[in-house]
């Protein structure tokens, strides 16, 4: 029989879960930053069972990764390096103790690699199902920050990976758990794995800062796309008062998406527009570093470049078409 919450208490729960892991309990939560000038950033995610998640399909461990590369991404997009984590776990009566470990190791392993120096965790009770808040604290060097350039138009907009893939697969994923649901059919993965890895455990180079650092190439903007293109190219737009146009041909996509997309009846460029939850770096990159930038950083993908103002946020089709961005949340313009 599996461990229960009722036999073991909060205190010892925290306790033993911190001895599963390379940390220690944190004795103080502030954050001052030890080097002169630093610039102290915050990201927070909530993370909510039936809204970010389905515990139905989806793997505690993977889950808890994913919940890291969260908040570390918005880090980045700061320019700012991971120190402080922060977790609160809300969790339900279905849940376990064992289960709460697979979910633990997810969060430490990804916040090792992603080199938070100390991880603060508290546990609550959930009624509602499973909910993980995750708050991290990161710092900018003084130097880079002081380097950042003005953009400027023709600079080049870059995403560091495949865009729509996590939505395609989430799709996916859903559409399975209904086939099982209905008549016990398991979905095929294996065809669709690259796109279903997307969804359940994004990746997220965590060296790709220190590498900008080490080779000088300081961005004057980037977002962590979370909530698709269309919402970082207008947030783009909007700081910057620049226009921003991408090219419909030049987004990255995983291999299997169109043919995905043709089973699901989903537009893969549509997906990587407004899809959301892909976890990708956008970096707008002086077009004088253009070069060194391509041949430093292959992982990057140039889908576009900043504009005049007037031109506003669009995507080009490869007939030379322009249509204006729009996304959720944000007002017809």
């Amino acid at each position: 029989m599996a461990e229960s919450f009722a036999d073991i208490g909060r205190i010892e729960a925290i306790d033993q879960l911190y001895r599963l892991s390379a940390y220690k309990p944190v004795e103080n939560l502030s954050y001052t930053s030890s080097k002169v000038g630093a610039r102290v950033s915050t990201a927070t995610r909530l993370y909510t069972e039936g809204i970010d998640f389905n515990l139905v399909y989806f793997p505690l461990k993977h889950l808890g990764y994913k919940c890291v590369v969260g908040v570390a991404g918005e880090l980045y997009a700061a320019l700012a390096h991971p120190k402080l984590l922060n977790v609160v776990l809300g969790i339900s009566a279905k849940l376990d103790f064992p289960q709460v470990k697979d979910l633990w190791m997810g969060i430490t392993v990804a916040a090792k690699e992603h080199g938070f120096e100390a991880v603060d965790l508290d546990l609550q009770p959930s009624p509602n199902g499973l909910s993980i808040s995750v708050s991290a604290t990161g710092e900018t060097a003084q130097l880079t920050d002081k380097r950042r350039p003005a953009a400027k138009s023709m600079d080049l907009i870059c995403v560091s990976g495949p865009l729509g893939a996590a939505y395609l697969g989430m799709r996916f994923m859903e559409h399975g758990a209904e086939l099982f649901h209905k008549n016990g059919e398991q979905p095929d993965i294996a065809q669709y794995k690259m796109l279903v890895a997307a969804f359940l455990r994004p990746e997220l180079d965590a060296s790709a800062l220190g590498r900008l650092e080490e080779n000088e190439i300081y961005p004057s903007y980037a977002y962590f796309v979370n909530r698709g293109l269309s919402d970082a190219l207008l947030r783009l737009k909007r700081d910057s008062g620049l226009g921003a146009k991408v090219y419909a041909d030049k987004i990255p996509f995983e291999g299997n998406s169109f043919q995905l997309g043709k089973e699901l009846d989903i537009d893969p460029v549509s997906a990587a527009m407004n899809g959301g939850d892909d976890n990708r770096l956008l970096l707008v990159i002086p077009i004088l570093q253009a070069e060194k930038f391509r041949r430093e950083f292959q992982g990057f993908e140039v889908i576009g470049h900043l504009a005049q103002p007037e031109a506003g946020a669009v995507l080009v089709t490869p007939e030379g078409v322009e249509f204006p961005v729009k996304a959720q949340g944000w007002p017809e313009i």
